[in-house]
């Protein structure tokens, strides 16, 4: 299982309700979560085989600006 870390533009609980949708609907997911409390906004993910770019592309297709930060 692979942790991918994200900085995103999501402020506010009813963004993460949108990004929830768009989740839960990649079998490749097996959890997530997000720290708003973070100045990035962090996302977290935990994934098998599956592209940090595929989740980039999968939230700013939604508006939503996302980035794989390294750790």
């Amino acid at each position: 299982m692979d942790v991918l870390v994200f900085a995103t533009s999501v402020r506010q609980k009813r963004q993460v309700s949108r990004v929830q949708n768009l989740l839960t609907k990649v079998p490749a997911i097996a959890q997530w979560n997000f720290d708003l409390e973070d100045c990035d906004n962090i996302l977290r993910i935990e994934a098998k085989d599956i592209s940090p770019r595929f989740i980039e592309s999968l939230l700013q297709k939604a508006g939503i600006h996302c980035q794989e930060l390294e750790y």
